[in-house]
């Protein structure tokens, strides 16, 4: 079965096949590299957490956006994320 899509407007989504929630939740982050591994259990999140490949449509950027339940789990990641 193919991957749905979501289309939210600003962004076009492609859940990551790890996520354990299909979610667009309230707190996101989007990081403009596509490439970068980003394995969510690494950071310890406290509320629930999803992962989507982005295309960002206002510049058709690609990359990634992490989704947050928790503020205080979107400032961990961008606290932790190194892109390299």
């Amino acid at each position: 079965m193919a991957t749905q899509t979501i289309s939210t407007g600003e962004y076009t989504l492609y859940p990551s096949p790890q996520n354990l929630h299909r979610v667009v939740f309230e707190h996101q982050k989007f990081v403009p590299h596509p490439y970068a591994l980003i394995h969510l259990p690494d950071f310890h999140f406290v509320g629930r957490v999803s992962l989507f490949s982005a295309h960002r449509v206002a510049d058709n950027k690609m990359g990634q956006i992490v989704t947050c339940e928790l503020a205080e789990d979107l400032v961990r990641f961008e606290r932790l994320f190194t892109p390299d």
